[in-house]
């Protein structure tokens, strides 16, 4: 079993979440129970991670029924459309929706840019005023474990206080730096970006930020607290 090599945007994501499942395979249960993904985009990243761990199931939600097309035919084209499924709705509403086997995990990698309002390029993208809304949403859904992407720009230093106060501990993480691109870039976006950094609340520099992909986890049988090593991989003070 391996992890892939992709040269698309999301391949970090893709990347860390293989990392990580295949690092904390007895722990996650992920061979006896599916795992929910909290937007699919065009599900290339995660269908070759599910391509690689032929035990792995997910089950994935998007409100774009242009994404979920597109996830569709990317699944059907590996091969593993058996295995990633892919829903048009809120994950919020569907996800847990009765019947449905017992789900323990969920991954995302969620729309984390911060704007004042979702009139940006792509609204699809907006992660709320800070840009951590559907991360913190994600994390008051009361999964086991959660794994995902925390942007160092998108008030990343709430987003891990309140995982502890809802009784998450961050096991392990893969950080990488990442250019600013089109959506970043936007002006109103730079300048929410500019109060969140000012507050002490984020780190960003010219054009760069830092992403890392987290694994949280309430269960206490899963060794790790490294809440403030994320904190400083992110660029900021623990």
């Amino acid at each position: 079993m391996s992890c892939f090599s992709s040269a698309d945007e999301s391949a970090h994501y893709g990347f860390s979440v293989c990392m990580l499942l295949q690092q904390y395979r007895e722990q996650l249960g992920w061979e006896t129970a599916p795992l929910v993904e909290l937007g699919t985009g065009d599900a290339s990243a995660i269908a070759d991670v599910v391509q690689g761990l032929p035990g792995l199931r997910v089950r994935s939600y998007d409100i774009s029924e242009d994404s979920v097309r597109k996830a569709r035919a990317n699944v059907a084209e590996r091969g593993v459309a058996d295995r990633y499924t892919v829903e048009l709705g809120d994950f919020f509403d569907q996800a847990d929706a009765a019947g449905g086997e017992p789900v323990t995990t969920a991954i995302a990698n969620p729309p984390y840019i911060p704007a004042p309002d979702r009139d940006i390029l792509m609204p699809e993208l907006w992660g709320g005023v800070r840009g951590n809304d559907l991360t913190l949403q994600l994390l008051k859904a009361g999964y086991d474990h959660v794994v995902t992407a925390v942007a160092s720009y998108a008030d990343p230093v709430t987003t891990v206080s309140t995982a502890a106060d809802l009784g998450y501990r961050v096991v392990n993480f893969l950080a990488m730096g990442l250019d600013y691109g089109p959506y970043s870039s936007e002006p109103k976006v730079r300048e929410q970006i500019r109060r969140i950094v000012a507050e002490g609340r984020g780190w960003a520099g010219d054009d760069e930020y830092m992403v890392a992909v987290a694994l949280f986890t309430k269960d206490p049988d899963i060794p790790g607290d490294r809440a403030d090593q994320l904190l400083r991989a992110l660029q900021l003070p623990a």
